[in-house]
């Protein structure tokens, strides 16, 4: 019987490196996570902020005027319904900026608007 081993992950490595070394070269896989990637970006930058700040789930869930699991929850990679009010809520409590902002997949030609006129 064969053993493989598997490289473990230290400890505080971020969620993207793991991912990233784990699909390899599977275009399919990649393609999957890189539209999950918006919601495990979230999950880190409330966790670094929050442990950043010296605080636990349950001391930012005070702050925020909510319960330690909804933090556990915001926090997690898997987790899709971020709202944001709810991040305000987190960034106001850890004296953070909330910066949302949207970007281009890839480069593209610039649209031009089409507008219809009536005779």
């Amino acid at each position: 019987m064969t053993r493989t081993r598997r490289r473990r992950a230290r400890l505080g490595t971020p969620a993207l490196e793991i991912l990233d070394r784990i699909t390899g070269d599977d275009p399919a896989l990649r393609e999957a996570i890189r539209r999950q990637e918006g919601h495990i970006v979230v999950g880190q930058e409330i966790y670094a902020a929050r442990v950043a700040a010296g605080l636990s789930q349950t001391q930012l869930a005070r702050l925020v005027k909510t319960t330690q699991s909804v933090i556990s929850r915001l926090e997690d990679a898997d987790y899709e319904k971020h709202s944001l009010s709810m991040l305000q809520r987190i960034a106001d409590a850890l004296e953070c900026r909330l910066d949302v902002r949207l970007v281009p997949l890839r480069s593209r030609k610039r649209r031009t608007a089409v507008t219809h006129s009536s005779s």
